[in-house]
């Protein structure tokens, strides 16, 4: 099940976390660089971050979630994450469909996203779910961002 996650709450902040940890530490495994700001978050970050969150959960487990900030009729995807012994079960792809059809609904024609270049299974979850690479921007010596774009016709 998909809902809004409140985290203002600093419970929901918490299991938020306890996700968001242990999925970048994966990223950064593939990506070869540890200092992704996510990592860094806390409760306060979280919540002072001004993203909209929907978490997806197994029973009452979060096991998933995707955030964004919506500006006009853009969309910036900035945190899709899945549980770790919860990979490969459609969950991330759950989320992004959610969040597409959604906010598609409510009149954004722009969706775009950022990961990790070396990040396989990420940049390969957006090309499936139609979007195109549009750039690679280096963050750090020998580590670079590659950034997509969904485009949605209008009608």
């Amino acid at each position: 099940m998909i809902e809004l996650l409140n985290v203002s709450d600093a419970a929901v902040a918490r299991r938020l976390l306890a996700v968001q940890i242990p999925a970048y530490r994966i990223e950064a495994e593939l990506i070869g660089f540890y200092d992704i700001p996510p990592l860094r978050d806390t409760v306060a970050t979280l919540q002072a971050s001004g993203e909209t969150f929907f978490g997806y959960y197994l029973a009452d487990e979060l096991v998933g979630a995707i955030s964004y900030k919506r500006e006009g009729e853009t969309v910036d995807i900035h945190r899709l994450i899945v549980s770790p012994a919860h990979f490969r079960k459609g969950i991330a792809s759950a989320l992004l469909r959610y969040l597409l059809e959604a906010e598609a609904e409510a009149g954004a024609t722009r969706f775009v996203v950022s990961t990790g270049d070396k990040n396989t299974p990420a940049k390969e979850l957006y090309i499936r779910h139609g979007f195109t690479e549009v750039g690679r921007v280096e963050v750090a010596p020998g580590v670079n961002l590659a950034s997509f774009v969904k485009e949605k016709e209008r009608e």
